[in-house]
């Protein structure tokens, strides 16, 4: 959509407000309101706003920022009232003089996305499956139901919630493969089509602003904490990924075992060499390492496979006529990472594969979680991060990150998660109240 056609949609839809979306380093949107008045001038010059009170910003005294609109995000807010409608835009954040921010995670994307092209690839197409929960309050982690895996009963409460989040979704241009039940109690999956990675990234952050206003509407309270409930699989976030060149999948070779090209195995490889440094990034929260660990379907072994969802790469099976939808498909990711730096680390860890010529291993059919340490380390498979603080130091002293990022966010990414993980190891938690208090 151009601007001219932006300015004409709003007077047709009634717009009166259009806000303005981006996300600070932790893919936290931030947003503001511009007028209708207001909005011609958004357009063609950006609006200022203060970068200092933005995690992972500027400091202080390098506060000044602009917020420049992307028309080609436009679109109605469906949860939203349509007389005096509200319409959203993403957008990319500029320095005073007009340059791309460095801290901005939507360019850190852009710029990983140009090393693909420069690579000769189109396209870095992502279809990310996202679940969630949901709860009867944000202070009460009480499911709505009791229902299992793909459940069609009275038992799941929430068959409305995920009908109108589609349906919303769709209003906005989201294209909605399916949606269904997940494993848990009250936990849910609505599937998007696949898509380009920025604007998949963009889709992300709607995703979770939609299924939380649905939900909202509703009287409920949706969540995308990775573990909210202890003896239960927590919400992941399965990455498909794959890159095609002159308009055909790179990913697909009809001569391999595995149908998959040079360029997949080396991609595959990278992302494998790169994962524990990775963790850091696509699962960033002291409480994503309650959900990878052995037990709850969440990977946690470096390793890929064609069947085995044990692995932390898994190649669907082909099918006959649908070469485009060869793909890899990372498994650890959760849903509650920043999309933008989350897509980036991944396409450099697997373009460095590309570039490098990383041999992929032998795939893993067998189930990793009966094995023993022993037939690990036999095998050359290697574990994720147990925990935050393993994994921050990990990507600290990472050079792919640091190329990813840039210094900025890498430096300022690095110190606020140290934080959060020194302040998670000087709290005492009710388990240790419940176990140690009474017999020490």
């Amino acid at each position: 959509m151009t601007r001219d056609e932006v300015l004409a949609e709003i007077d047709r839809r009634d717009v009166k407000f259009v806000r303005l979306w981006f996300t600070d380093v932790l893919g936290q949107l931030k947003s503001f309101a511009v007028t209708k008045e207001e909005i011609g001038t958004a357009l063609d010059v950006g609006m200022g706003f203060d970068g200092s009170s933005i995690t992972g910003f500027n400091r202080i005294e390098e506060s000044d920022m602009i917020a420049m609109p992307d028309t080609s995000t436009f679109a109605l807010l469906p949860y939203r009232p349509a007389e005096k409608a509200v319409a959203r835009m993403f957008c990319n954040v500029l320095t005073p003089d007009r340059a791309p921010y460095e801290g901005d995670p939507r360019h850190v994307l852009r710029r990983a996305l140009s090393r693909a092209r420069d690579l000769g690839f189109d396209h870095f197409h992502l279809g990310p499956e996202l679940e969630f929960f949901y709860f009867r309050s944000p202070t009460d982690a009480e499911p709505l139901d009791t229902g299992g895996y793909f459940d069609l009963t009275t038992l799941d409460a929430a068959s409305d919630l995920r009908r109108d989040t589609v349906l919303a979704l769709e209003s906005v241009g989201i294209d909605v493969e399916y949606s269904h039940h997940e494993v848990g109690p009250s936990q849910h999956e609505i599937d998007m089509r696949y898509a380009d990675a920025l604007r998949m990234a963009d889709n992300v952050m709607t995703y979770r602003t939609i299924v939380k206003e649905v939900a909202h509407a509703h009287g409920v309270y949706a969540t995308f904490m990775p573990k909210p409930l202890a003896g239960h699989n927590g919400s992941g976030m399965h990455t498909h990924m794959s890159l095609s060149r002159g308009g055909e999948n790179a990913f697909f070779d009809t001569d391999d075992p595995a149908y998959l090209s040079a360029d997949a195995r080396h991609f595959i490889a990278g992302v494998l060499r790169h994962a524990r440094e990775l963790s850091c990034v696509f699962a960033q929260w002291v409480n994503s390492y309650k959900r990878l660990v052995p037990g709850y379907e969440a990977p946690t072994y470096v390793a890929w496979s064609r069947r085995n969802r044990s692995a932390l790469v898994r190649v669907p099976h082909y099918h006959p006529g649908k070469e485009s939808s060869t793909r890899a498909e990372l498994r650890c990711p959760d849903p509650a990472c920043n999309p933008y730096l989350t897509f980036a680390a991944l396409l450099h860890a697997g373009l460095d594969g590309i570039e490098r010529g990383y041999e992929l291993p032998d795939p893993i059919e067998r189930n990793l979680y009966d094995t023993t340490p022993e037939e690990r380390a036999a095998m050359g498979i290697t574990s994720l991060p147990e925990t935050l603080g393993e994994a921050i130091e990990l990507g600290a002293g990472s050079e792919l990150l640091l190329r990813a990022f840039g210094e900025h966010i890498h430096t300022r990414y690095v110190e606020v998660k140290r934080e959060e993980w020194q302040e998670w190891r000087v709290q005492v938690t009710p388990y240790e109240l419940d176990r140690y208090l009474p017999r020490l």
